[in-house]
């Protein structure tokens, strides 16, 4: 019953305790707390307020990075405190004692000793330099027009979304959104219409959510954004919920559904270590582990499992000396040799088991070991050698295949990414529903959401450009199309800007793809301003042709967006991927700044009206474009972006530790002599007196990868220097916004800097 109780307070920010003696008549401010329940503890805080003669409280659990839950009651009586939380049947009675509640909490009929100590609470990062909230809405009023759709139309939740069928196609599973905007998970039956809402979002969001199997649901939930991923499940009558990672601190990824055995999955867990993963088997039932690997060598640790369909482990990829990756092959199930000696810069990685042949030891893999390109094979695991290729493009990255589990394991497609998705038909089957979809859909890019395992059913995902994204459903027994749900129906495709895939030239002589997203106004021969945005990661990530909301809401206000896959960028092989090492904020800007000059020579923009925006690399890019270019950008918006480079290294996740190396090879290191002169010299920070632009900065206090302290320093050098930088921070989100509310805030606010700076230029 204890753990009821746990599982209902850890839903809420990071505090340090601090000890204050109190007036026993006066009892505002925060008060500490601390359940600990076998190895797990959660700790608690009450925020008491005495106004208008009553007082009010509300609630932080810091497990899960949330704060300021509203109290129903809270009443102080003859040293007595109550505070009660209707909604969840909660309530604390405790008995002031000197400086401390001595009490217990109730969540019906359990109850477990809490005591409560005087604490003064504190938020991540320098907490005044955040913007007051009067201030960011001052910003958003600047944005005045005759606009046709506000910023919740584009970013406000589609009203249900996420539709996945139940394995045997008779329960569908989605997303719904309340009058609150939380995203509760609903399932349907299909053969009755009736409808439950099996797991309610509270004050964390519901991350993401599958089937495991047709009567269990299971989802993840982190804390306030950091990233700390915990596994739950749930029957599909919304019973039997339970959480089945309950370790602080600890991250679960989920490695294998394993669709042959309904009461499994395999996931992987850092909760022996922080810095390493390893595999166990988990019931989904009753969350009971069984580790099925030891990750026991830390200096040269495993960074990669390969299970098949029966949740045997076939194989490992081990990181050694930071840099090498040694592949580990079984034949026997027992012992485990090395089959490959790989650089880290090569690709060679298992999609999946030949399920289809008599030899257990064939997989398909991807490769660019004898090429630039990846490239997909059938491989021979025992003897270490090609059977046959099976695909390659010569211009891009081959991304993968798909497989019919129902039809033996036949081999369905292969996909890869151009300026678009393009998908290949292999077996009759696919070529068959393939040319129907096309041609039942020719204007739209198409995905498979989901299929039952009988293939009778599929659910099919369409989008455009200009189309946010409709699903239908295909019953493939009666060769019919029903149209499920369109997302986003109040944007009507007519009115959204299309998305031009453009190339040209580096001033080097390399071949650059990108996007560019042009208004109405620029259609009509108009030379518009300009939005540069510059991608995150940076490396192996990629901009893509598709609906982009931002794009669109920029383009509704009279902003052209362009979008440059500048070298690092993933999908366009190895050559290009590689020579963007060692090159950011160097020639990875120099294409960014090529792109736009391409696009002002062809007419479309405004050179006198560039602004440069981007999250996390994009973030730092439009730093360092502000230091390396002053003159070239009107003004920036930073959205979690990386200032310091030495700093940003330092504060790297302890999941990220294994990789210090070779993220010092894609980015810098200080180690090196030459290199830490240009860490100094790309490092914004250290640049400061060269930026003379507005700069918007956008921060989530709990991020995990790029801390708050990269933002922090940037705008608290600027202000040091007199710039009135905007500075919006939100200490319920971690690396890019979540909530809804916070997303439409940022880009209300967004839109009028871009107002003030561009069209008022």
């Amino acid at each position: 019953m204890k753990t009821l109780i746990m599982k209902c307070l850890m839903t809420l920010l990071l505090f340090s305790s601090i000890f204050s003696p109190i007036n026993a008549q006066d009892i505002s401010g925060s008060w500490e707390g601390k359940l600990t329940i076998k190895e797990n503890s959660s700790p608690i805080l009450f925020n008491v307020k005495f106004e208008a003669g009553a007082y009010s409280s509300t609630m932080d659990s810091p497990s899960l990075g949330v704060t300021g839950i509203p109290m129903d009651k809270t009443i102080f009586e003859n040293n007595i405190l109550t505070i009660k939380f209707n909604k969840a049947s909660l309530k604390y009675v405790g008995k002031l004692k000197e400086n401390k509640f001595e009490g217990t909490l109730f969540q019906g009929p359990s109850e477990i000793q809490l005591i409560l100590n005087k604490t003064v609470k504190t938020l991540p990062g320098n907490t005044d330099l955040p913007t007051a909230e009067n201030e960011l809405k001052k910003l958003m009023n600047i944005d005045t027009g005759n606009y046709k759709y506000t910023v919740e139309d584009y970013f406000a939740r589609p009203k249900a979304r996420s539709f996945s069928f139940s394995p045997n196609g008779i329960y569908m599973s989605y997303r719904e959104k309340d009058t609150n905007k939380k995203n509760h998970i609903y399932v349907k039956n299909t053969e009755t219409s009736t409808v439950k809402r099996v797991i309610e979002e509270r004050e964390e969001l519901i991350r993401g959510f599958a089937w495991a199997n047709d009567q269990r649901l299971i989802y993840v939930m982190d804390k306030g954004g950091n990233e700390d991923y915990h596994l739950f499940a749930v029957d599909i009558d919304g019973k039997n919920q339970k959480e089945l990672t309950p370790f602080d601190g600890v991250k679960v990824r989920i490695l294998n559904i394993l669709k042959e055995d309904k009461d499994h999955m395999i996931v992987s867990m850092n909760k022996n270590n922080p810095s390493i993963f390893e595999p166990y088997k988990i019931n989904i039932n009753n969350g009971e582990l069984k580790q099925l690997y030891k990750n026991k060598d830390l200096a040269n640790p495993i960074d990669g499992y390969d299970f098949d369909k029966d949740g045997n482990l076939r194989g490992f990829s081990k990181l050694r000396d930071g840099v090498f990756v040694d592949m580990y092959y079984t034949l026997d199930g027992k012992n485990y040799e090395i089959i490959k000696k790989l650089s880290w810069k090569d690709k060679f990685s298992i999609i999946n088991f030949n399920y289809a042949s008599d030899n257990k030891h064939e997989a398909y893999v991807y490769s660019n070991l004898d090429s630039d390109k990846t490239q997909l094979y059938l491989y021979n695991l025992k003897e270490n050698k090609i059977v046959k290729k099976l695909y390659s493009n010569k211009n891009y990255d081959v991304s993968g295949l798909s497989l019919s589990r129902k039809r033996n394991y036949e081999l369905d497609y292969f996909y890869y990414e151009g300026e678009k998705d393009h998908i290949i038909p292999v077996s009759t089957y696919y070529k068959k529903l393939h040319k129907r979809i096309t041609s039942q859909f020719p204007k739209y890019s198409y995905s498979i959401a989901d299929v039952t395992d009988d293939e009778s059913k599929y659910l099919i995902f369409l989008q455009s450009d200009k189309l946010y994204g409709t699903y239908y459903s295909y019953d493939a027994n009666k060769d019919s199309f029903k149209l499920l749900y369109n997302l986003m129906p109040n944007l009507n495709e007519k009115d959204m800007a299309e998305m031009r895939p453009i190339t040209f030239k580096s001033r080097d002589g390399l071949t650059i793809h990108g996007y560019i997203t042009l208004p109405k106004e620029a259609q009509k021969g108009e030379r518009v301003p300009v939005i540069v945005n510059p991608h995150g990661g940076p490396q192996g990530i990629r901009d893509s042709w598709g609906f982009n909301p931002e794009a669109q809401l920029f383009a509704s206000r009279g902003y052209a967006t362009l979008q440059v896959n500048f070298r690092i960028s993933g999908g366009y092989g190895r050559k290009f991927l590689e020579s963007g090492f060692k090159q950011i904020g160097r020639k990875a800007m120099d294409d960014v700044e090529d792109g736009l000059q391409y696009v002002i020579d062809q007419g479309w923009v405004d050179k006198n009206k560039v602004a440069i925006y981007g999250a996390s690399h994009g973030g730092y890019a439009v730093l360092r474009g502000l230091t390396k270019t002053p003159d070239l950008y009107t003004c920036g918006v930073d959205y979690v972006g990386v200032s310091n480079l030495f700093t940003f290294m330092k504060s790297i996740p302890a999941y990220w530790k294994p990789y210090i190396k070779i993220i010092k090879e894609i980015w810098y290191d200080s180690d090196v002599a030459t290199e830490k002169v240009i860490m100094n010299e790309v490092s914004p920070v250290y640049q400061i007196n060269k930026i003379k632009k507005p700069l918007f900065v956008v921060q989530g206090a709990n991020d995990p990868r790029v801390n708050i302290d990269e933002s922090d320093q940037i705008v608290s050098a600027l202000r040091n220097k007199g710039f009135d930088v905007p500075y919006m921070v939100r200490y319920d989100e971690g690396h890019g916004f979540s909530k809804e509310e916070n997303t439409i805030a940022l880009y209300k606010s967004m839109m009028g800097f871009y107002h003030k700076h561009l069209k008022n230029k």
